[in-house]
């Protein structure tokens, strides 16, 4: 009887241990539509991809030349397996890396930061590809951005598509961190690269998982495909913001995106900047209009990059791949996002505008839509509703602008919460919004807003003008002016009304931001970069 019983509690041990398994590793999703489910038929696709691959890619960096990332398509193999093969194929075979980032941008669900998958492994038809799951936990742990949300991966196929070119290539013995990011706030991607930084080594290799334009015709896509990858190669996430915006500005038959992924490849853009020694390459461009199957009158445009250490990468490229596109170092001295958070804590953007200080106003009716749109922001997200959609038509010019925004949140007269941006890359009435809601709930000082909260907080607006360098602190004029201290990766900034609730001085004021805000110590703006900016203010009574 003893025997017995022992005998079923190892059955139902197994049950449980099998059953545990079956729940927390994640399981292809797209296998039989993507790319095909059955293991010998995806190795006989691949093999094809990469030996197509071979005869159309760029030349890689060399056996000598450590890929550091690559950018790789995530369509389904018959559009992009080609140019996904080359992106995997440029890495030297036998390459060994701890950690693979595999990093994508969410196509299903919306949230605030990025989801890092921390409960078990993900498979492919060519077999369990192990998490480093401690890892994974570790980035929830240390930083506030990273969460585990089974949602953002369960139906996501970004990150699943580029695992069988990976085992293909590098072989089923790798470990990989799945990140897949929720938001489209350019500064929260900013803050995400700050904490990947320590694993941005030689040790590991980012895998940023990204198609480009979705939907212009075959030639359009030619045009909007180039730019979008020359502003990637320069390495400045400002410039590459800025082109995505110009992209849209063109008003493009079809241009739904440039850039699928733009949040993946900006946290790319943000790590690349700290290390001087990298350079992009381009490896292969296609578009599904290359494809039999495709159809050239709405294509989805496809490149592959590599980023390289560059004093090991091939030389005699005289600057340009084989393709024409122009590579870059992964540093630019030019347009950066950086800073703290603000009204007392902030992400500030740059604007290297040298031009004369905006008069601009916001009319009684702008301000009070603009009030509603922050309070319903925030209330939409208390009760998971979905936003009010504003239509355009409804609105003025002014709210269909880009300009910069802050959104302070008091509870009777203490600051409750005060986040802002200074280049938005949206119109205003959705940066207010945006900016609403992580004052409410993303402000590091303070807890998440309560809906018992809610009906207490007084909404106050600071809409900015474009930020202008000065080369004399005496062009500032306290309580008109708002003032941005940069050098280096540090920054910090104060809006014009911080001066009028305190009896600060000019050189008190400077002191504070550079002090408290930039981390310079008090005197650290006489040798740092200074811009002004002006701020209509407005809120409830």
């Amino acid at each position: 009887m003893k025997t017995i019983y022992g005998f079923l509690i190892m059955i139902f041990m197994t049950m449980n241990i099998f059953g545990q398994a079956q729940e927390h590793d994640r399981d292809p999703v797209v296998a039989g539509s993507f790319y095909p489910a059955g293991k010998a038929e995806l190795k006989r696709q691949l093999e094809h991809y990469f030996r197509d691959a071979a005869g159309k890619a760029s030349p890689g960096p060399g056996s000598d030349g450590r890929v550091r990332a690559i950018i790789s398509p995530h369509a389904g193999y018959v559009f992009s397996g080609t140019v996904a093969a080359s992106a995997v194929g440029c890495i030297a075979p036998g390459s060994r890396y701890e950690n693979i980032f595999l990093i994508g941008s969410s196509h299903r669900v919306s949230f605030t930061g990025a989801s890092v998958y921390t409960d078990g492994n993900y498979r492919t038809p060519l077999g369990t590809v192990k998490v480093n799951t401690g890892l994974a936990k570790a980035l929830t742990e240390s930083s506030d951005f990273f969460s585990f949300r089974r949602s953002a991966h369960t139906g996501e196929h970004s990150l699943e598509v580029q695992l069988p070119f990976l085992q293909y290539h590098l072989g089923n013995d790798i470990q990989i961190v799945p990140i897949i990011i929720g938001t489209q706030n350019s500064k929260i991607c900013g803050e995400l690269a700050e904490a990947l930084l320590p694993y941005f080594t030689g040790d590991n290799l980012f895998v940023i998982s990204s198609d480009f334009s979705h939907y212009p015709s075959f030639e359009d896509a030619l045009k909007i495909d180039k730019l979008t990858a020359e502003a990637l190669m320069t390495g400045d996430p400002g410039g590459f913001l800025e082109t995505l915006r110009k992209n849209s500005d063109m008003k493009i038959k079809g241009l739904a995106t440039s850039m699928c992924g733009w949040t993946s490849g900006l946290v790319l853009l943000h790590l690349a900047k700290k290390e001087p020694g990298l350079e992009f390459m381009h490896i292969l461009y296609e578009n599904s209009g290359h494809s039999n199957m495709g159809d050239k009158s709405g294509v989805v445009g496809y490149h592959s990059l590599a980023l390289v250490e560059k004093n090991r990468s091939a030389e005699g490229r005289n600057g340009k791949s084989h393709n024409g596109y122009k590579k870059a170092g992964g540093s630019n001295p030019g347009n950066d996002e950086a800073g703290g958070k603000h009204k007392d804590n902030y992400e500030a953007g740059e604007n290297n505008s040298t031009g004369d200080m905006l008069d601009f106003s916001i009319s009684h009716q702008d301000q009070i839509s603009l009030i509603e749109i922050a309070r319903q922001s925030i209330w939409s997200h208390l009760h998971k509703e979905k936003s009010t959609d504003y239509g355009k038509k409804e609105l003025s010019p002014a709210l269909l602008s880009e300009l910069g925004a802050f959104v302070t949140l008091n509870i009777d007269g203490q600051l409750r919460g005060c986040i802002g941006c200074f280049m938005p890359s949206a119109p205003l009435y959705k940066t207010v919004g945006s900016m609403a809601r992580e004052a409410a709930f993303m402000d590091p000082r303070f807890s998440p807003l309560s809906r018992d909260e809610f009906e207490k907080i007084n909404i106050e607006i600071s809409v900015l003008s474009p930020l202008r360098k000065i080369s004399n602190i005496e062009e500032i004029t306290l309580g008109k002016h708002g003032v941005y201290i940069k050098k280096g990766t540090r920054s910090g900034t104060f809006l014009p009304q911080v001066a009028d609730s305190r009896d600060w001085t000019l050189n008190d004021f400077l002191g504070h931001i550079s002090r408290d805000k930039a981390g310079l110590g008090w005197t650290g703006w006489k040798d740092a970069e200074i811009y002004v900016y002006e701020a209509f203010v407005f809120g409830e009574e």
